[in-house]
């Protein structure tokens, strides 16, 4: 019918078993990190208010010009970074040549900690997000997620998961930046998760090379900290009322050799995962018995 919407996807209450999640817990979360005076709290609050009053300037612009979008993006991206408190290093390790084949479209993946990630990729390299379905839904981020336009993912239907690729690949054939976090879930950054292979398709179909970033979050003291991790039962009120309070924290990015896409998205998704790792060894069975005993429960807690 002409003028109707399009429905709304809803998920089903039931998980399946391919259904994303990891053994972080609220635990995970570091607790000892230095936080800033109130005062600064509330100075933080304000340039994210002027951030996000930023955003329909944003979207002006981009209709008149999209080249001009990407600076302001990149700027607003940088000062929602410095509202929260976190500083941003980035190490490009790659050549002239492997700079070049990313240069147009590509497909950006790393691995997941938080919605601080966003942020950090944004600031890097304005992008079309993959994220999880509700998120336009929840407060303050749905709005910059809408205005970044993201691709929703809903992780209990399986059913729409092609749909999603098809979107994915669409916007690498038009040229643009899309960004997956290939976990599908968050995780604290210690421990991590594989990554799966779906959207890693988008990249097959379009022949796009895929560039892998490594991203860690380190205190001030430079080492690498869970504190800015969003897993648990931890809600996202929560989550940004308690990384506003947070002091010295640095997001660390590396920008390794991109991969070529093969015909096998399978081993695509593999040789992403090592570059993006860079040789770090992750134990979540390990993981998870820590975490059993930090939270003294006799529940296994279930990740995001």
């Amino acid at each position: 019918m002409s003028g109707s919407t399009p429905a709304k996807i809803v998920e089903p209450d039931i998980d399946h078993a391919w259904m994303p999640s990891s053994p972080c817990g609220t635990g995970c979360i570091a607790r000892e990190s230095e936080a800033v005076a109130g005062v600064f709290v509330v100075l933080r609050v304000l340039v994210a208010i002027f951030a996000f009053a930023l955003l329909p300037i944003l979207i002006v612009v981009g209709v008149v010009s999209p080249r001009c979008r990407r600076q302001v993006t990149k700027f607003g991206a940088r000062l929602l970074l410095f509202a929260v408190g976190i500083g941003l290093v980035v190490n490009d390790l790659r050549s002239a040549r492997e700079r070049s084949r990313t240069e147009g479209s590509a497909l950006l993946v790393a691995g997941h900690v938080s919605w601080t990630d966003v942020l950090v990729l944004t600031a890097l390299r304005p992008a079309t997000f993959v994220a999880r379905g509700d998120l336009v839904d929840w407060p303050v981020l749905g709005l910059l997620a809408r205005a970044m336009k993201v691709l929703p993912i809903h992780r209990r239907n399986l059913r729409s998961l092609p749909g999603t690729v098809d979107q994915v690949a669409d916007r690498l054939r038009a040229g643009g930046t899309v960004v997956v976090f290939p976990e599908a879930t968050t995780w604290c950054g210690k421990a991590y998760g594989s990554f799966r292979p779906a959207m890693f398709q988008a990249a097959v179909d379009t022949e796009t090379w895929v560039q892998p970033v490594r991203l860690r979050y380190v205190d001030a003291d430079h080492a690498q900290t869970t504190a800015t991790c969003f897993v648990g039962d931890e809600t996202i009120g929560q989550s940004i009322g308690r990384i506003f309070r947070l002091k010295g924290v640095v997001a660390h990015v590396e920008l390794v050799a991109p991969e070529a896409p093969g015909t096998d998205r399978r081993d695509l998704a593999r040789r992403c995962e090592s570059a993006a790792r860079s040789g770090e060894q992750s134990d979540p069975d390990v993981h998870a018995v820590v975490e059993l005993e930090v939270l003294e429960d006799t529940r296994l807690p279930t990740g995001r």
